[in-house]
């Protein structure tokens, strides 16, 4: 489409200084997710998640991130999904935050692992009952007959626990941890000329920062 090539938005934020990042990426992003929250941004802790399978072909999709610490970022899925096979053969993957409205990416590089059991069914039982019914119903990421089909799968589970108090966690769905090795924080700026600043692991819990060319 023509009309295309004239869709552009010109970026005035007032940019991104080495001596504005924090000393490790997570109290970076920690800064920069608060910063989404308070401007008010509809999910703010919505991310891409892109995976390869073992052959390295890629697959990229929306995920919501549930936690963040000192040991990396996490979220939850069925392991039998696209993404928990991808994961289990290549566990090399990439998550990517767009916060537009403040002219904002954050660009995460690392490792998944699987979080252990005890850790995944806390999270699961803060989850609505719907959503955990949902977990039991949906075989993800697999071809289906029909809705009809999915909506008999939701019933049949509601009925299997209409008389329990708890929804237990199935054994297919859990967490994983993304252990980055590098993460990017992208300014947007005028002209293009954007700021990017990367954090890349030096062990022993250590970073260098990089400055990186828009």
């Amino acid at each position: 489409m023509d009309e295309l090539s004239g869709l552009r938005q010109e970026y005035v934020g007032r940019g991104l200084s080495e001596q504005d990042l924090a000393d490790d990426p997570v109290a970076m992003f920690d800064r920069w997710f608060h910063d989404a929250v308070e401007a008010g941004l509809h999910e703010p802790n919505a991310m891409v998640l892109a995976t390869a399978s073992r052959e390295g072909l890629p697959s990229a999709r929306m995920v919501l991130l549930k936690g963040y610490d000192a040991r990396g970022f996490r979220f939850f899925t069925n392991y039998d999904s696209r993404k928990g096979a991808e994961l289990a053969a290549n566990p090399a993957c990439a998550l990517l935050f767009g916060w537009h409205v403040l002219g904002r990416q954050v660009r995460v590089e690392g490792r998944a692992e699987r979080l252990g059991e005890a850790e995944s069914a806390a999270y699961f039982a803060t989850r609505p009952r719907l959503s955990q019914i949902g977990a039991w119903a949906s075989p993800q990421s697999r071809t289906v007959d029909s809705r009809d089909r999915l909506d008999e799968r939701y019933a049949a589970e509601q009925d299997r626990f209409a008389t329990e108090t708890d929804v237990p966690l199935p054994p297919y769905w859990g967490g994983f941890l993304v252990t980055p090795h590098t993460v990017e924080f992208w300014q947007g700026r005028e002209g293009r000329m954007h700021d990017r600043l990367r954090y890349v692991s030096a062990g022993a819990g250590g970073w260098r920062v990089e400055r990186l060319a828009p």
